[in-house]
């Protein structure tokens, strides 16, 4: 049998990764490839970074977050090392490194900032000891997969467990704030969250199933509990201006991102940029970058299609789903729900039914698609959605849909699946951003 030299087995990495990327393969192969071969690549790499590691993880939210936080830290003047493409696996880490590095295997970075599925990132820190976590929340998201909500809440307790340096916890979540309990003598703990105004907007697991919709928590009978101090706190937002509050100091800012989840998650994401940045924070370009970054693909994301603008929002718990068609007068919109139960989506559509859909009243939904499009119809149906057309063909759909848009900005709710299934259709007609 024949070893080869650690800096071989990086070449064939590399060179596994290029050849991919020409066929249009997969992005976490090469990284397959390298787990099998050099099973320590990953966090010998890693530790080489002169700041560290931040894995940023939680149930909704990460891939804008993580955006976020990679473009804060970059006007900061960090060099930045990130998975673009949203493979939150160790091998798409591993992947991402070789995509990266240079042919003497150097990475040209200061610090790593990793979005992480809280599945992966129990495997990721048994290798990895990260010196930062940033963790969102905890949602009835995919339960199949991961079993019931506290289960998850476990993942993430290992995550904070294992952070050597400060884990940034979203304080109105019950969850998330308890992990506090969970992080080792020495690790620094740090809250982003809400004011008092805005918190009845971004209900927690435990809000959902306890309180009636727009109900606040006193109304219904409900103590607010006793919130540790917030490094940043979202006062108050109206469109995409928002005001921060930074340790005591004001702020105000834009965000240019669909949802008004997005911009809590920007102060989850300014949270953390303050803990890696100490006292060299520059505050003035920490608000300034913000109105720069654009939406992460399919939460938001953007399109032009014959004239018109197309936006695809990923869907994938009552929460999430609440807050999207929150954020928007459905009167305006040409809207499509495609909804698809494979593994990645989830095999459990049940949730939908935990989803107010009453605001779609005004406007009706031109098309419903996607394997579960007959469930997803039937749903509707029940709070008296006018449905106009059915298709689980999604390519005919599509079609059906911007033609149907009567010029109209179009809006499509839809599930992972779903979603790279439409991006690839639209790349047919429009530009679509490669990940």
């Amino acid at each position: 049998m024949v070893t080869m030299s650690r800096p071989v087995v990086r070449l064939v990495g590399q060179g596994i990764r290029y050849a991919t990327k020409l066929r249009g393969g997969g992005s976490a192969f090469p990284g397959l490839v390298m787990e099998k071969l050099h099973p320590d690549f990953v966090a010998e790499e890693l530790a080489k970074l002169p700041r560290g590691v931040v894995v940023v993880s939680g149930t909704n939210g990460k891939t804008t977050t993580t955006k976020m936080v990679v473009q804060l830290l970059e006007a900061q003047g960090l060099k930045v090392f990130t998975n673009r493409t949203g493979s939150n696996f160790v091998r798409g880490v591993a992947a991402a490194l070789l995509g990266e590095m240079n042919l003497a295997g150097k990475l040209d970075a200061d610090i790593a900032v990793l979005e992480l599925d809280e599945a992966h990132a129990v495997h990721f820190v048994r290798k990895v000891k990260p010196n930062y976590a940033l963790l969102l929340n905890v949602l009835r998201d995919q339960l199949d997969r991961f079993g019931e909500i506290d289960t998850t809440r476990r993942m993430l307790a290992t995550v904070a467990g294992a952070t050597t340096g400060t884990v940034v916890l979203n304080r109105e979540d019950p969850r998330i704030r308890s992990l506090a309990e969970n992080i080792q003598p020495g690790t620094q703990v740090s809250y982003f969250g809400l004011s008092e105004k805005l918190r009845s907007l971004f209900p927690s697991d435990d809000d959902l199933r306890t309180s009636p919709e727009g109900t606040d928590r006193a109304d219904a009978g409900l103590l607010a509990p006793e919130l540790p101090a917030a490094s940043v706190l979202l006062k108050d937002f109206k469109g995409t201006d928002a005001t921060f509050d930074l340790a005591g100091q004001e702020l105000a800012g834009t965000i240019n991102l669909y949802g008004v989840y997005n911009i809590f998650n920007a102060a989850a994401a300014m949270a953390l940029t303050r803990e890696v940045m100490g006292d060299a924070l520059n505050e003035t370009k920490l608000l300034a970058e913000l109105e720069h970054i654009a939406p992460a693909f399919g939460r938001g994301e953007t399109l032009t299609v014959n004239g018109q603008t197309l936006q695809l929002l990923l869907v994938k718990n009552p929460s999430g789903f609440r807050l999207s068609l929150a954020s928007a007068d459905a009167k305006d919109y040409a809207t499509m729900i495609t909804i698809n139960d494979a593994y990645a989506d989830g095999r459990d559509v049940s949730w939908l039914w935990d989803v107010d859909f009453h605001s779609l009243t005004q406007g009706g939904v031109t098309m419903v698609s996607g394997v579960r499009a007959y469930d997803m119809a039937l749903r509707l149906q029940h709070d008296d959605v006018y449905v106009e057309n059915i298709n689980e063909n999604l390519e005919e759909a599509l079609a059906t849909f911007i033609a149907k848009s009567d010029g109209r900005p179009m809006r499509i709710f839809c599930t992972y699946t779903a979603m790279l299934a439409i991006r690839k259709e639209l790349a047919k007609i429009t530009d679509v951003e490669e990940i």
